[in-house]
Parts: structure tokens; C-alpha cells; sequence
């Protein structure tokens, strides 16, 4: 049919034709009663029946004619088995004169209903066939049924076994059956005649329903004779056709590839398809019986009785089924006697179960109809198997047979004629499922069942496009791009099973506790039957075989626990899809036949590969050749497919889908750190990729999409492979393995093309530099697909991604070269001049720098940018580091060069700042930025008070510059800030306000003349050394560099005091430096710490004699420093004491400058001799300097002042 809408839910376009020529009935057209779906009410009992017709080839209904009493029905009417107007293209269907129905009527239902078989459906069959079903108890007729099941459908047919057996005697089919038959059931069958009376009360009913025809030809039908011509030609047309069945997705829609289809009755002959509710039992209904108007409704049937005989119990149920079937509320009884017309008599549906002789009860018919389907449900387990529902004219047992597992145990399982059919429905059902867009995932389970049932019903070398499109949906199932939460929003679909429903299962019968039916316990019983009803009284009793409500265990979808799990499975189906689709491509000279098993030798390497970046170059412009030419479809396979064909569609379609799980692999294995697999995966993913572009004529913007973000993906493996170098061994081995079933799928691949597209961006190389080169063309690669179908604006993430690993791999490169001229700056000795290798790695690194920087910006990504804005930064801070080693070391000036490249580098953070904007955006690249920018400063201005150009400037210039430099590098060293590198930037400041006061105190001494600016100086070299003091002591790891500035401090102090004259100016100048002294016993403290610590490590651990000197203090400068120390406090104390006893011969007594003097002499006194011990160690002495200051602290030694 032509589509599957119930009636009435959309009116037709004009002309249309369902089925060949037969008009799809609106509801005003309908030949039922519009009141469709009421409850009837009989002979006392409520049985709710419902019937809906889906489809009619019936002209409107015809008033039936009233035959005059004495009418000879022997006598043939004028209009005997002739066509006509009034009844449609189906009129001898109508008027009962076809023959029986097709062994596989039902599956032309199916076929036509597809959306009602497998979910809503229970059981689908002719409606004789449901007839001779509920009349099992009160008929001693056998019956012979095939039973399929599509989900949680039953399928019905006839299985006429007199009509098989004589087939098999012509064609050998069906002889196990009759073998069987023989054997187990009928030893002595023979073909039975059917009897002269059978043919002649068929005759005679044909002659009365022509006869009951209106002859007056008033009643003209809605089509026309013409149409009704037409459509009843094309009709036979497409039966002549042979069956069609639509594959899924943009398939052809002719998967038929057994011709004998069309003779094996694939077709729906029905005159009407009915959707029967009968209780809670759905039954989809084919009926071929006359309906004719006239009487009290619209509807009525038309049966011919024998007067003579009375109407029986199964004749009645016949009657009152065949009513409820049709809806139809009227039945119209002619009598006759020999053939001539008696009487008439008009019985309502509901009162047929109450006629005299024919008495029964609606109730029972219920209870059989629910038993007999909870039977079959319970044993009808597996789908794909033709079940046999057999039981013996005159006997009271009904057997059912799996006469599918009964073939298998013949040579050949395709002698069983349902297969095909069975395996096409399921195909189909698994299809419309799959093409219905609100299908959730829980449907996903019962369309694999479906589809795995399917493959292996059919033969792969006869019904590969099936096979092939069959595997490609199962693929499909499976969503390769899920995010990882959703697997675990999948875990209520496998509550009842970890997997899915399989084939291999059955399920255990639902016996009830009065065990209602067996599987051969009695001795007498049929061990080959699957399931045994010992008497059909059984199924008169009430809910006597229950059953679960669904015909099968739910379909659960099968737990994939990881994406491997999950992909490997959607590999596997592609693999088979392939097979089948290679298996079906003839071609005169074939590839030689190659072992699957045994890996392709590929040359991955050619020279271009071989010459590093440069041949990447020529291989990156092939491809975008090869890009470029994909826009304008050009198709080259290696195979012979034609473009077009089935194999080419399908196998673009599952190499597209095997591309895809490759490179989710891939992407799992990067998570994983698995990096040599994670090269493998996506090197499969572009051979796979590259063949589709050599199959492909129409490149999808999606597939280049897919292509840019396999590229990328390629880059980023390429580039954590050159990050961890060290585990090489490792990765290679895991990018050299490879399953069989990639080897399988890479030889499908190796029939279409080389495959060596994407060669240049999958290869393991050993060089750090070619595996960054790579990874960056892959980047490169990626961002200029986007840029071909306008990708870049409908994909707006991905291009920011594309770019930002750019940036980044461009920055990674960038610092490759920059440490190699590092490296080779530091290896340079005997030339002092740069080289040309050093000069062209510095080109390389800025190149790749600024290209960094423009990506970034690009994407307004202001942070990164800063980030390689300071790494040109420090790239120019090397250059000017290469220009520091030329001339001779004593001879050596700060060079114009260094100057030029500082000031760049300087240049440099300061973009970096501005392009971050402030310290909010990110606090930690801000301080970073600002840390590199006072080290250069700091580095500058060192370099400059170090090795003075003093053949250039004149020295007041230099000291200018080192004390501007020196103040912004102040600026940007942030000692307020708690952070990690708070101490660094105490101890810079601390080195900083050093140098300045040591600079300062050098003009000082060096400078004559100008008083005005000798007090400046003075000024800022006190000030430093105060602010130089205060740092350092904050710093609990510098008690060295204390120690120097207290010592300068006391030097700047001396200095001072040779100026002065007078003894109270002096005096009050050694206070001060005694002060100083004093205040350097925290220095000491530290010191005296540390060699603590170093003297008792050796008893408490055996450490080598290497870990006795601390690599914070420098044991030879403690010593020099203490040496300093002990002489400089020896001098203090001295002219402390000469000129206080100068003082007090002078002037009157005074208690306090006694207390000094006293205290200084105590202390000057032990020091002497203390210094004159040479066998004193380190610690000893340090301690006695802490006590000595101490003493001199309490003692006041250093804050007399003469009054």
C-alpha cells in the first residue's frame, strides 16, 4: 500500500491510489458504520470489540437484491464471475470466488503496516485464520498454522500441508517436513479430495451473491469505470513487479534480490484491512467477506443457509466473528432448499450467540482468544523462526514445532520458504523503526534484536545489500558522539539485563501452578514439539495459560562500560557491512585476492617525508590540490563501483561511520595518555577519510567538517607525542600494533584507494622538530578547510579551537628554536662573535612567535597573546645575551647591541601589559609579565654599572641611566603582594636599593667639587642602605647579603667621619656605625643557625661530606665577611675608646660615657683576643660575635654622644 494512515486521520491528494489503484477511504467514505469502536452487548456478556478499517478496495456498498421465493440458485446468472462496475477492481474477492489465501498473507499486511508491526500489534493475520484459531475447542477440524514472531507481533498463515507436500514432490521442497510428518504424526498420509458437495455449495454461493447484485444500475460507485481500468492495469503491472521493499536511509528502494518474491504472494490481497480490539487482544486483520446495504443500518452480511440443516455452534461463532471483524451490526440470512430460494431472515450481530442450536458464550470465546495468545506468546520466543501450530483432525492436542531449528538439522537451512519473507520484516520494521525521528533509545534494543535476527536468517552471498545495509544500521545504534553523562542515563533501559535479548535465548515457559501445559513429561508426548496444549478444553478455562504481558523480555540496549567497548562494536558491524558490499562488486581485473590476516606493506616515508619541514611544505599543497579539487567532485575508485550503485552509497556510508569510531578512539586513547595508540586510531580515521574522498562526488560541508576536526585531533597527539619523548619506545610499540579487524577493514579500504592522503600527518618520526612541524601542519590544515565552505562562520568554536592550538603550537615551536640558540650560545667558546645558525634559529623562533601572537589577537584572546608577547620578550633577551660575549672579558662594555635588544625585549612586556589591560583579567600572567619586565630592567642596569661603556658616556650619563633603569625595574617588582614569589621580589628590591647606595657611595668617594650634589649623594646613599637593610632582613635565607650592606653602611659611615674634625662629631659618627654593628646580631643569628644545623647533621645521618656546606651559605664568604666583620667592630671600638677617654680627661666625670667606655673596653678586650685564637671554627666564632653584640647592646656601647 502506499502509506500507512489509519482511516479517517488524512484525506487523500486527489487521484491518489493505495495499493495499486485502490482508493484510501476517508471517514465519510468509509463502507462501515461511522459509530466504528462501539461495545456490543450479546446475549448478556460485555465483550469489547473495536474494529478500525486502515484500508478498503471496496466501491461504496451496494443495496443486496431480494431474490423472489422459488429462485433456482442452480441456474448460473447472467453476470456469473463477471466484472463489473459496481464492485471495483476486486469484485470476485468480494463476491468470495478467489482462491484461499497466500501462505504469507500476513506479510503482505505487515509489509503495508509497517508502523503497527512490533510494538502496537499482537497478531496479524487473515481472519479465517483467527476464526479457525477461537473454534479449536468446539471443532474437531485440524489446524495448521505457521507462526512468526517480529517483536511483540505474531504473525499467522495457513500452512496447508496437502498443498506443500505435493510441492515437495515436484520440488523437493518441504521433504524433511513430509518426513517428518510421516514419521511423528501420520504414518500413512495421502492426498484427501475435497468431496463434490464442497464444490457444490461453493458454486451455489457464488450464484447467490451475483444474483443478490442490483440489477438496475442506478447505483453508480465514487470511481470511475475508467479510473477503475487504470488502476486495476497498474495494479497488475506492479504485481508483475515482483515484491519492493524501501532499505533505509538513501538506499534504493528495491532491496528485493529474489525474484521468486512476487510468486511467493508478498502482496496484501485483502479486500479490507481491519485494526480488531477484540478485549485486550489487537489483532490486524485481512477479511475478503461481501458487505452490502440495505435493511435497518448500513451494513449488512449475506449468507446462504440449507434450510434443511440447522445452524451449528461453529457456524455461529463463524457468523458472529466474521460481524464483529467487519463491524458489520446486521446479518442477513437467505434459506433455500435443493437450490431454490425459501425465505429471508434478519438477525442482529449481538443475538447470533443466542440462536436456537447455535447457542455459545461470548465469555468462553474471550478466554480462548486470551489463552491461545498467551500460549503462543510464551513459546513463540525467538524472532526469525517458523513456529508450527499443528493439531490432527479429530484429536484434542495441539502442538506447537519450531520448524525452523527442525531444518537446521537438514543440509540445508534455506529450504525453509518463510525465511526470506521473515527476514525482510524484519528488515523492514527494524528500518521504519530507525526512520521514526521521536524514536527514543529504549526502541534501540528491539531494532538490534531485529536487525541481528535479520543477518543471520539471510545468506551473505545472496542478499548482500541487506546484509550490508542491515550492519550499517546496527552502527548506527550506537552514538558515537554521545557525551559521557549520557551513558550512565542509560542505565535504567538495562534494568532487567546486562544485554540485550539475543537469538540464542529462549524464554521459560510461564507454566501456572495447575501445570496447564508440558514439553514432552508424558511418554506419549511429541519430544521434537516445543510446547504441547494435552486437551483444547483447556482453553475454554478462564486465564488458564498466562503469560507476561510483552511477547519477549524488553530489548535491553547492550551496556557499553567505555567508548572502546562502544566503538569496537560499531567497527565490527562495519567490517561485515564492507564484506558484503566488497563481496557484491564484480570486476574483470579484481584486486588479487590478499590475506586479510596479513598487514599491508605500506611506504609511508617518500623523499619529501624525508626532508623534514620542507617536504611537509610540498605535501600540505597536494592536499589542499586534493581539497580543492574534492569542491568540484571528482571521483576516482580503485574498484570499479559505480557511482551511484547501492555497494557505492552503502560503502561511502559505513567507510564515513568506521572514520567516525576511529577517531572517537582516538580522542579516548588522548585521554588516556595512550599517545602511540591514540596515532594509530586517528591515522585509520583519515585512511578511511581519504577513501571516502576518492569515492565521494559530492563532498558534504559536514564531512569536511568532521575531516578539519580529525586533523586537529591529529595535531594535538602529534604534539603531546613531542612532549613525551621519553616513553617513545612505548608509543611506538602501540602505534605498530593492529587487530585484525582493522586490518580487515584497512584492506576494504586499500580496493577503493592508496590511502595515503593523509600520510605526511600520521607518521611517528623520532625528531622533535618534525613531530612539532607536523602537528603544527595539521593545525594548519584544519583552519584551511574551514575556510573553504564557509565552515569558519558556521562552526565558530571549532575555528576558535583550530586557532588557539595555532597559537599554541606556534609558541611551542617558537621555544624549540629559541632554546636550541640557547644552547648553541652557551656551547660557543673559541668564537666570540654570533653565528649564522644562531641568527637564523633567532628568525625562526620570532617568525613562529609573531604568526602565534596574530592567532591569538585574531580570536581576542588576550592572554595567550601576552604570553608569547613574553616569550619574544625573552627570545630578545637571549639575542642581547649573544652580543654580551664579544671582546676581550677585562676590556669588556656594555655594547650598543645588548642596549637595542633590552630595550626590545622591554618594548615587548610592555605590549604584553597593555594587552592584558589590567591585573584583574589574569592575576597570574599580569605578575608574570611584570616580574620578566623588572628582570630586565634589573639585567640592564646591572650589565650597564658592571661593565660601564665608558668609551661611549661619560660617567655622570651611565649612572643616570643604571638609576632609571634601576627605579622601573623597582616600579614592576611588586614586594607588597603576598605570593610565592614575594621573597624574590624582596630580595630583587633588597639588591636593587644595594646597588643604588653602593653606586652612590662610589661617587661620593670619587666625586670633588660641587658640595651641592655630594650632599644629594650622600642623602641617596643612606637611604638605600637603609631601605637594603630593612629588605634583607626580612629575608630569612640572605644573612650574607645583610651582613655586606651592614659593613658598607659602616664603611659610608667611616668615609664620613674622615671628613669631620671635631671629636663630637666623630663620636657621634662611630656611634651610629656602632649601632649598625649591633644591628646586625639577627645576620648572625642566621649564620650561626645554619652551621648549627650543618655540625649536627653529619652525627644524626651518614651523609656524604658533599652535603656538609649548605647551598645557601657560602662557608668561604662567611669567612671573609667575619674576617671583615672582626676587624672593622675591632676599629670602631678602638677610636670608640680613644676618643672617649680623650673626652672625659677634658671634661667633668659622666656616668653614662663611663658605662660606654667600660662596656667597650670589656668588649674590644675579648675580642682581641678571640681573633689572636687562629684554631677557632666558624661556629664558634659566630657565636661569640652574637654574645659580644649583645653585650654591647645592653651596655649602650654604641649610643654615647659627648653632652
Amino acid at each position: 500500500m502506499a502509506d500507512s494512515k489509519e482511516a479517517g486521520a488524512e484525506a487523500p491528494p486527489a487521484g491518489a491510489a493505495a495499493r495499486g489503484g485502490l482508493s484510501l477511504l476517508s471517514q465519510g467514505e468509509s463502507e462501515e458504520p461511522s459509530a466504528q469502536g462501539s461495545a456490543l452487548f450479546l446475549g448478556g456478556n460485555e465483550v469489547k470489540s473495536r474494529a478500525v478499517v486502515k484500508y478498503s478496495s471496496a466501491p461504496p456498498r451496494t443495496a443486496f437484491a431480494r431474490l423472489e421465493e422459488k429462485t433456482d440458485l442452480k441456474l448460473p446468472p447472467a453476470n456469473w464471475l463477471r466484472e463489473s462496475a459496481k464492485l471495483g477492481p476486486a469484485g470476485t474477492t468480494i463476491l468470495g470466488n478467489s482462491r484461499k489465501s497466500k501462505p504469507f498473507s500476513s506479510f503482505g499486511m505487515a509489509y503495508d503496516f509497517i508502523d503497527s508491526v512490533g510494538n502496537d500489534v499482537d497478531v496479524v493475520s487473515d481472519s479465517e485464520n483467527i476464526k479457525k484459531l477461537l473454534k479449536i475447542p468446539y471443532s474437531k477440524s485440524h489446524v495448521s498454522m505457521a507462526v512468526h514472531r517480529i517483536g511483540r507481533t505474531l504473525l499467522l498463515d495457513e500452512l496447508d500441508i496437502q498443498e506443500l507436500f505435493m510441492r515437495s514432490s515436484q520440488t523437493g521442497d518441504w521433504t524433511w517436513l513430509k518426513e517428518f510428518y510421516q514419521r511423528l504424526i501420520d504414518q500413512k498420509w495421502q492426498r484427501k479430495k475435497k468431496s463434490k458437495e464442497h464444490w457444490y455449495q461453493k458454486a451455489i454461493l457464488s450464484k447467490f451473491l451475483y444474483y443478490s447484485i442490483n440489477g438496475d444500475g442506478a447505483a453508480q460507485p465514487v470511481p470511475s469505470a475508467t479510473e477503475q481500468q487504470e488502476s486495476s492495469s497498474s495494479d497488475q503491472t506492479n504485481d508483475s513487479d515482483g515484491a519492493s521493499w524501501p532499505a533505509p536511509f538513501e538506499m534504493p528502494s528495491s532491496v528485493s534480490e529474489d525474484p521468486s518474491a512476487s510468486s511467493q504472494g508478498l502482496k496484501n490481497d485483502f479486500v479490507r484491512n481491519i485494526l480488531w480490539t477484540f478485549e485486550d487482544i489487537h489483532m490486524l486483520v485481512g477479511s475478503n467477506m461481501p458487505i452490502f446495504g440495505g435493511g435497518r443500518y448500513p451494513a449488512v452480511s449475506l449468507r446462504l443457509r440449507d434450510n434443511n440443516k440447522p445452524i451449528n455452534v461453529l457456524t455461529g461463532i463463524d457468523y458472529w466473528l466474521d460481524n464483529l471483524i467487519c463491524n458489520v451490526p446486521e446479518l442477513v440470512m437467505c434459506f433455500h432448499v435443493n437450490g431454490i430460494v425459501q425465505k429471508y431472515e434478519m438477525i442482529k450481530t449481538e443475538e447470533i450467540p443466542n440462536l436456537e442450536n447455535s447457542n455459545f458464550s461470548t465469555k468462553v470465546i474471550k478466554d480462548i482468544a486470551q489463552n491461545i495468545l498467551s500460549f503462543l506468546k510464551s513459546n513463540c520466543t525467538k524472532e526469525g523462526h517458523t513456529y508450527w501450530l499443528f493439531k490432527a483432525s479429530g484429536s484434542d492436542i495441539v502442538k506447537l514445532y519450531d520448524l525452523t531449528t527442525l531444518c537446521e538439522e537438514t543440509e540445508d537451512k534455506y529450504q525453509n520458504p518463510f525465511t526470506m519473507p521473515v527476514a525482510i520484516l524484519l528488515y523492514k520494521v527494524a528500518c521504519n523503526m530507525m526512520m521514526k525521528k521521536n524514536q527514543n533509545k529504549k526502541h534501540y534494543g528491539t531494532v538490534r534484536t531485529l536487525l541481528l535476527n535479520c543477518v543471520k536468517l539471510l545468506d551473505k552471498s545472496r542478499h548482500p545489500q541487506i546484509i550490508a545495509s542491515a550492519n550499517y544500521m546496527l552502527s548506527e545504534l550506537f552514538q558515537l558522539d554521545e557525551p559521557k553523562k549520557e551513558e550512565s542515563s542509560e542505565s535504567p533501559l538495562n534494568e532487567n539485563s546486562d544485554e540485550s535479548y539475543s537469538e540464542e535465548e529462549e524464554e521459560m515457559p510461564d507454566s501456572d501452578e495447575n501445570g496447564s501445559y508440558s514439553t514432552g513429561s508424558d511418554p506419549s508426548d511429541d519430544n521434537k514439539a516445543v510446547a504441547i496444549i494435552k486437551s483444547v478444553g483447556e482453553l475454554s478455562v478462564p486465564e488458564k495459560y498466562k503469560s507476561i504481558h510483552q511477547i519477549r523480555p524488553s530489548c535491553a540496549f547492550p551496556v557499553c562500560h567505555d567508548t572502546e567497548e562502544r566503538c569496537r562494536l560499531v567497527l565490527s558491524y562495519v567490517l561485515e557491512g564492507l564484506k558484503s558490499v566488497d563481496s557484491s562488486i564484480k570486476k574483470e581485473s579484481d584486486l588479487p585476492a590478499a590475506d586479510p590476516n596479513t598487514p599491508i606493506p605500506l611506504k609511508y616515508e617518500d623523499e619529501s617525508t624525508r626532508g623534514g619541514p620542507e617536504g611537509l611544505e610540498k605535501q600540505m599543497a597536494l592536499f589542499l590540490d586534493k581539497m580543492g579539487s574534492l569542491q568540484k567532485g571528482n571521483y576516482s575508485s580503485q574498484s570499479g563501483m559505480i557511482p551511484g550503485s547501492w555497494q557505492h552509497k552503502m560503502k561511502l556510508q559505513l567507510i564515513l561511520k568506521s572514520s567516525k569510531a576511529y577517531y572517537v578512539l582516538s580522542d579516548a586513547a588522548m585521554s588516556l595518555q595512550k599517545y602511540g595508540r591514540a596515532l594509530r586510531y586517528i591515522k585509520l580515521a583519515l585512511q578511511s577519510h581519504d577513501t571516502y574522498c576518492c569515492l565521494c562526488t559530492n563532498m558534504l560541508s559536514e564531512v569536511l567538517l568532521f575531516l578539519s576536526q580529525y586533523l586537529t585531533l591529529c595535531g594535538d597527539i602529534q604534539l603531546m607525542l613531542a612532549q613525551n619523548a621519553n616513553n617513545r619506545a612505548a608509543h611506538l610499540e602501540e602505534f605498530n600494533y593492529q587487530t585484525k579487524e582493522d586490518q580487515e577493514i584497512l584492506h576494504s579500504l586499500h580496493r577503493e584507494s592508496s590511502c595515503q592522503g593523509f600520510a605526511w600527518a600520521t607518521d611517528l618520526s623520532t625528531d622533535l622538530e618534525s613531530q612539532l612541524s607536523v602537528s603544527c601542519k595539521c593545525y594548519e590544515a584544519a583552519n584551511e578547510i574551514l575556510q573553504f565552505s564557509d565552515l569558519k562562520s558556521q562552526n565558530p568554536e571549532h575555528y576558535v579551537q583550530v586557532l588557539k592550538r595555532m597559537g599554541n603550537i606556534r609558541n611551542e615551536i617558537g621555544v624549540f628554536y629559541m632554546n636550541q640558540a640557547a644552547a648553541l650560545q652557551s656551547e660557543r667558546i673559541v668564537s666570540k662573535t654570533v653565528s649564522t645558525a644562531e641568527q637564523q634559529l633567532w628568525k625562526k623562533s620570532f617568525s613562529c612567535f609573531e604568526k602565534g601572537i596574530h592567532n591569538f589577537e585574531s580570536i581576542d584572546d588576550a592572554t595567550n597573546a601576552a604570553l608569547l608577547l613574553c616569550n619574544t620578550g625573552r627570545l630578545m633577551r637571549i639575542c642581547a645575551q649573544a652580543h654580551c660575549g664579544a671582546g676581550d672579558e677585562f676590556k669588556r662594555e656594555f655594547s650598543p647591541e645588548e642596549g637595542l635588544y633590552y630595550n626590545k625585549a622591554v618594548d615587548y612586556y610592555l605590549k604584553a601589559l597593555r594587552s592584558l589591560g589590567t591585573r584583574d583579567i589574569h592575576p597570574a600572567v599580569w605578575d608574570s609579565v611584570n616580574w620578566e619586565l623588572s628582570t630586565t630592567y634589573f639585567t640592564m642596569a646591572t650589565l650597564q654599572q658592571d661593565y660601564a661603556p665608558l668609551s661611549r658616556k661619560a660617567q655622570e650619563q651611565i649612572e643616570k641611566e643604571v638609576s632609571e633603569a634601576m627605579m622601573k625595574s623597582l616600579k614592576y617588582c611588586d614586594v607588597e603582594s603576598v605570593s610565592a614569589r614575594q621573597p624574590l621580589c624582596q630580595y630583587r628590591a633588597a639588591t636593587i636599593h644595594h646597588r643604588l647606595a653602593s653606586m652612590y657611595h662610589s661617587c661620593l668617594r670619587n666625586q670633588v667639587g660641587d658640595e651641592q650634589l655630594r650632599k644629594q649623594h650622600r642623602v641617596l646613599a643612606d637611604l638605600h642602605y637603609s631601605k637594603a637593610g630593612k629588605l634583607f632582613q626580612l629575608l630569612k635565607d640572605a644573612p650574607c647579603e645583610l651582613l655586606r650592606v651592614q659593613l658598607e653602611r659602616v664603611a659610608f659611615a667611616e668615609f664620613q667621619m674622615t671628613s669631620q674634625n671635631s671629636n663630637v662629631g666623630k663620636l657621634k659618627t662611630l656611634s651610629g656605625a656602632l649601632d649598625i654593628m649591633v644591628r646586625t646580631k639577627h645576620a648572625f643569628q642566621l649564620i650561626r643557625k645554619e652551621l648549627a644545623e650543618e655540625f649536627d647533621q653529619p652525627k644524626s645521618e651518614e651523609t656524604p661530606p658533599a652535603a656538609d656546606s649548605s647551598p645557601s651559605l657560602n662557608r668561604e664568604e662567611v669567612t671573609k665577611l667575619l674576617s671583615i666583620f672582626e676587624s672593622r667592630l675591632s676599629f670602631l671600638l678602638l677610636q670608640s675608646i680613644k676618643l672617649l677617654s680623650s673626652t672625659k680627661k677634658k671634661t667633668s666625670s659622666n656616668l653614662d660615657e663611663d658605662a660606654v667606655l667600660k662596656t667597650n673596653k670589656q668588649v674590644y678586650s675579648q675580642l682581641l683576643r678571640a681573633t689572636a685564637n687562629r684554631n677557632a671554627s666558624l661556629l664558634e666564632r659566630a657565636d661569640l660575635l652574637v654574645r659580644l653584640l649583645d653585650q654591647l647592646a645592653r651596655g649602650g656601647g654604641g649610643s654615647a654622644v659627648a653632652q
